[in-house]
């Protein structure tokens, strides 16, 4: 075994260890409130808080990185297009204005709070997308630090927390049906295991029109990590030319070099999963090695992420995030009425 692996192997084993602890503590829940990525990201920052070692950074960094982006290729297995095709046709528009709502919005907020371009965006894409996954898939592409995105996933996760509990006592008290709450839900709420629960918690049709709805926005990662990857790049070519360099035209941005290959990776393994060739087992299980493997990415992060740091932040990511959150919310219903949903 050659020395590159076995400087790996230290941080990889504890970032598995602290995913399987994470996925026994989930399952130990009566009710999934809380994911084990989640857990396993402050599992990693409190055991980082008390203990840290320059054997594990190797094997930290590969899971977070490289790790983390087979995770998301693998993503790719949960989707197909034939649901993406059915549910897209009235989820469509909603997405598209939380969306807007979430980068636009988001962009204003984050200039606002004066919170650092890579941060504010991270908590937009958790918002707006599917919360830890979506924050996932585009850290590297901005290369964003592991503060930042622990920092995401936790504001993320706490507003994630408020609405499994307030989704569906504000959908009965508005007396939607059970289309009109799956729709709300699955665009609104933010993390995967949250739309089941907020979902499931108002009714088993709700709850299944929610999960598909949150599969189909699960698509958008790809869009999204492409026009990120052409800013994040365009970014580090202006921060990089000299006030000389500047008389000049600036260089072009090359796609080929800042393209995110994993994301072929999770497009070409949808298309596969879509003619049916995968087999459902292998579907399955491609689903629970893809959730295994982020687990332990998230868990990579929190051993790599600062909380002295993080505090430096203040209360200015939260706040974003909770007024993301809250516009959200609010867009996606005053769309589903307008659209005569409700």
């Amino acid at each position: 075994m050659s020395r590159k692996v076995l400087d790996l192997l230290p941080g990889i084993a504890l970032a598995i260890v602290i995913a399987i602890i994470a996925r026994f503590l989930e399952n130990l829940l009566p009710i999934h409130l809380i994911g084990a990525s989640v857990i396993a990201l402050f599992i990693g920052m409190l055991i980082n808080h008390y203990y840290k070692s320059d054997k594990l950074k190797p094997g930290l960094k590969f899971t977070s990185k490289k790790i983390l982006k087979f995770a998301i290729v693998l993503l790719g297995a949960t989707l197909s297009i034939k649901t993406v095709l059915t549910i897209g046709k009235l989820s469509l528009t909603v997405m598209i204005f939380t969306l807007l709502t979430c980068f636009g919005g988001g962009y204003i907020i984050g200039k606002l709070l004066k919170l650092n371009w890579k941060l504010s965006n991270l908590i937009s894409a958790g918002t707006g997308i599917c919360g830890g996954s979506a924050i996932a898939a585009i850290a590297p592409v901005i290369e964003a630090d592991d503060n930042d995105i622990a920092y995401a996933i936790s504001a993320t996760f706490l507003f994630d927390m408020a609405m499994i509990l307030l989704f569906p006592v504000m959908g009965r008290a508005l007396g939607l049906s059970d289309m009109a709450y799956g729709l709300w839900a699955g665009t609104a709420v933010n993390d995967t295991s949250s739309v089941v629960a907020a979902g499931f918690a108002f009714s088993e049709a709700a709850g299944d029109f929610a999960t598909m709805v949150k599969l189909t926005r699960t698509l958008s990662i790809v869009p999204v990590v492409l026009i990120f990857s052409i800013i994040s790049a365009k970014v580090k070519n202006n921060e990089a030319v000299t006030y000389q360099d500047k008389l000049y035209k600036p260089k072009k941005v090359n796609i080929s070099s800042i393209f995110p290959w994993f994301i072929l990776g999770f497009v070409a393994l949808t298309l596969v999963n879509s003619t049916g060739i995968i087999p459902d087992e292998l579907g399955l299980l491609a689903k629970d090695i893809s959730k295994f493997l982020m687990i332990s990415a998230l868990a990579a992060i929190g051993l790599n992420t600062d909380v002295t740091q993080m505090k430096k932040s203040g209360i200015a990511p939260m706040l974003h995030g909770f007024i993301i959150s809250a516009l959200v919310v609010i867009v996606a219903l005053a769309v589903e009425y307008f659209m005569g949903i409700l």
